[in-house]
């Protein structure tokens, strides 16, 4: 399980979300069909069909209604193309209130999708788990035979999932009634956002061993809720284990308390959800005259701040730019200290220049020394006295003659 649940948000009370699979053809025209029903009988105010955006393969519903006559709910429904089996439809229902949410008040999935008037069965195509094939989300599915089979199962209802999964052992065959899944003995708000497993009387070492992972047990003839994934650090299963269902038809009270206290808690949200109330507060179309007139001041309010922003910013830039201006013009009209004597840096020729200097000098030196024999006899030819010989006499074999 994912244990990324201090890096999430958390699903506020107003909030009611649900997720499930379309198995049949054409669900856009099946959801407009139900909504126009829903609105000619007073069940919702309103609804419309925003444009996908960037699915062009995706459809969008709004709905709004008033719970309890006057708590305005406003809710979206997000249909996609399933990722693995495109001839099925993946659907996300997040539904916000403006007060805490009542389990007594009308499950939001009946008000788009069959099943929830009078003269309504629904053919079931709609209520299947998101994730898991096979998985009926008004049912009770029994558990698979297979040990490995059930682990796997349970595991993946758990991973990510928008709903509540309840584990249900039967302490004894059960009879017809009590063999129809418990879910339809919940509160209409609790009803489509749980799913059913049931264990038969031979699967408790089983299936207890399949719930190993999880860190929660079933007791003998009574229910278990999974864990959410991710779970809270202060999760504790002990507080979501019922000891006795009793499977006669009659309500299961300790079941719908656990199953509220559970719902009541602050739970991280999983994979996907907090996308979908983002787009369901920030892209909402469907609004009153009054709300309209809201937004706006809201957008005018918060053009206005962004605007004070920007010119605290380009003030603070300006003020910092002409002190710049004024420290770089102080610093060029004051003149370059100078330094004493014996403060002043010595420079050091380098090494291999002094080297280069001494070459020069000893060249030079050899230079002069070959140019004075060739002085000394051009002066012989043209009778010009060499440096040493006598002005008053002449040098004869190294004698000096008077005249």
């Amino acid at each position: 399980m994912s244990n990324s649940a201090g890096d999430r948000a958390t699903i506020p009370q107003s909030v009611w979300a649900a997720r499930g699979r379309h198995t049949g053809p054409d669900p856009e025209d099946v959801v407009r069909r139900i909504l126009h029903r829903r609105e000619e009988s007073g069940d919702i105010d309103d609804f419309a069909e925003p444009p996908a955006g960037e699915d062009p393969a995706g459809r969008i519903f709004e709905a709004r209604w008033r719970a309890a006559g006057t708590v305005t709910v406003r809710a979206r429904l997000t249909l996609v193309p399933h990722p693995s089996r495109p001839q099925e439809h993946e659907w996300r229902l997040v539904a916000e209130a403006e007060r805490p949410w009542d389990d007594t008040w009308p499950s939001p999935a009946t008000l788009f999708w069959p099943g929830g008037g009078v003269d309504e069965t629904g053919d079931g195509s709609w209520d299947h788990h998101a994730t898991v094939p096979g998985l009926p989300l008004r049912q009770a599915n029994a558990l698979p035979p297979d040990d490995k089979e059930m682990r796997r199962r349970l595991r993946d209802a758990a991973r990510e999932s928008w709903c509540v999964n309840v584990v249900v052992h039967e302490a004894m065959t059960p009879d017809e009634r009590g063999r129809l899944p418990l879910t339809r003995l919940l509160p209409p708000g609790l009803r489509h956002r749980v799913v059913e497993h049931r264990a038969a009387p031979q699967q408790l070492r089983a299936v207890n061993w399949a719930l190993k992972d999880l860190g929660v047990e079933v007791p003998r003839g009574g229910a278990v809720l999974l864990p959410p994934d991710p779970a809270p650090k202060d999760y504790d299963g002990r507080e979501h284990s019922v000891r006795n269902v009793f499977l006669d038809g009659s309500e299961p009270a300790e079941l719908v308390a656990a199953l509220r206290h559970f719902t009541a808690q602050s739970r991280p949200m999983p994979q996907g959800a907090e996308e979908a109330l983002t787009d369901l507060r920030e892209n909402w179309t469907l609004r009153t005259l009054k709300e309209e007139l809201e937004r706006e001041r809201r957008l005018v309010a918060m053009y206005a701040e962004a605007l004070e922003a920007m010119t605290k910013s380009r003030d603070l830039y300006k003020q910092a730019a002409e002190q710049a201006l004024e420290a770089l013009s102080a610093y060029r009209d004051v003149p370059a200290p100078t330094l004493p004597q014996q403060q002043r840096p010595t420079v050091r020729t380098p090494v291999a220049l002094h080297q280069l200097t001494r070459t020069f000098e000893r060249l030079k030196l050899t230079a002069k020394g070959r140019q004075r024999p060739e002085s000394a006899a051009s002066a012989s030819l043209d009778g010009t006295p060499a440096d040493g010989a006598a002005v008053d006499g002449r040098a004869v074999d190294g004698k000096v003659e008077d005249e």
